[in-house]
Parts: structure tokens; C-alpha cells; sequence
């Protein structure tokens, strides 16, 4: 009897604490990781925790379905990965060029513009979940986008073939 009544004493205190003590949230990243190039002039901009997760939100909600873990489930030799990024025409490895990119999609080497086939704010009437991003939402995918590879290194991207 008395050990049954610990139990429920040890099981009370914990479930009790779980309401008091908040949970661990998201990992709280430092600055430097959070640091991201702004454009191709060479300046830098750090987002916010608040933006990061804005971001991470974002993207799962409207980018995750063909750019889960980095990859491009619709081509997978073109990841998110730094390296794929900054190959691009026009290089795609700032928040200002992946910005452009989400308003105006072009193919990998910049040729043809894609908004008919990749979610983009030019297609928003065809793909539903661009309708109500706004530039600041935009801003937070695309920091969450180059923010990834710091935080998970290679596995971001990965699954890439030969080019």
C-alpha cells in the first residue's frame, strides 16, 4: 500500500511540474548562426529567433512538400544545399536573390521562368499556399532556407546526384 501510494505521489509532483516548467523550445540559435548574406554586394543580415522560426514554419507549411530536408524531390540534381545555390543563374545564395526567386522562379541556369510549374507569387491564383505570404514571410523562408546548412551541415540538400 505504501508504495503504491509513492507512485502516486512521484507521478502527481510530475505531472504537476509539466504544467509549471515550461518545455524546451526550439533550440535557440546565436547570431553568427543566424548571420546570412543579404545580397550579392556582399552584406550581411541577421534574422531574429522570431524570424527563424517565422521561417521554419513557413517552409514546412509551403515548401516541405517537394523541399523536404533540402532536397528537390522534382529534380534532385537542384537541392537547397550553399552549393547548389550559389551555382545558380543568377546565384541564388542570398535573401534577396532567393526572394526574387520566390516571386519569379527561373530555371537553374536562369533561362526560363518557371511560375507555371514552382509555387511563386507571380502563380499565386495556381498554388494556393503562396496567396497570403507576404515580403516579410518570404524573407523569413528564404533566411530559414540559408540558415539550414549551418545548422545540419550536409544532411541539408543531401540525396544530390551527379550533375
Amino acid at each position: 500500500m505504501l508504495k503504491r501510494f509513492i507512485w502516486v505521489v512521484v507521478a502527481t509532483v510530475f505531472f504537476a511540474l509539466q504544467t509549471v516548467v515550461p518545455s524546451a523550445s526550439a533550440l535557440e540559435i546565436n547570431a553568427d548562426t543566424r548571420t546570412v548574406p543579404l545580397n550579392d554586394k556582399g552584406e550581411n543580415t541577421t534574422l531574429s529567433i522570431k524570424q527563424y522560426k517565422q521561417g521554419k514554419r513557413l517552409f514546412n507549411q509551403t515548401c516541405s512538400q517537394c523541399h523536404a530536408e533540402g532536397i528537390t524531390k522534382t529534380d534532385f540534381n537542384v537541392s537547397l544545399s550553399s552549393e547548389d545555390l550559389s551555382g545558380a543563374t543568377p546565384s541564388r545564395n542570398n535573401l534577396a536573390a532567393l526572394v526574387d526567386f520566390m516571386k519569379h522562379p527561373t530555371t537553374y541556369d536562369g533561362e526560363t521562368a518557371i511560375a507555371e510549374v514552382h509555387p511563386s507569387m507571380e502563380s499565386a491564383d495556381l498554388f494556393a499556399e503562396m496567396r497570403n505570404l507576404s515580403d516579410d514571410d518570404l524573407e523569413a523562408i528564404a533566411g530559414y532556407i540559408l540558415i539550414q546548412p549551418k545548422i545540419v551541415g550536409d544532411r541539408w540538400g543531401g540525396g544530390k546526384v551527379i550533375r
